[in-house]
């Protein structure tokens, strides 16, 4: 293990379980080894598949959307 991974570990054991599970998903995910697929809620399942129908067709939200999105939440 390198050290700076070895850091990094160690900067993730201090955060609350939820902000380590967060991390884990994401090594998981970068090293190619997510492990089991995360459950869809039954609700959102339409919007996911609808989600996933739009970028098969290309179909991306523009710029100025995606500008006008984060500034909601300011």
């Amino acid at each position: 293990m390198t050290k700076l991974l070895e850091k990094a570990l160690e900067a993730v054991k201090r955060l609350p379980p939820e902000g380590q599970d967060h991390i884990a998903m994401a090594m998981l995910t970068l090293s190619g080894n997510e492990g089991e697929p995360e459950e869809i809620d039954a609700a959102h399942l339409p919007s996911v598949l609808e989600g996933l129908a739009q970028a098969r067709r290309r179909q991306f939200a523009s710029d100025a959307d995606v500008e006008a999105a984060f500034r909601r939440f300011e």
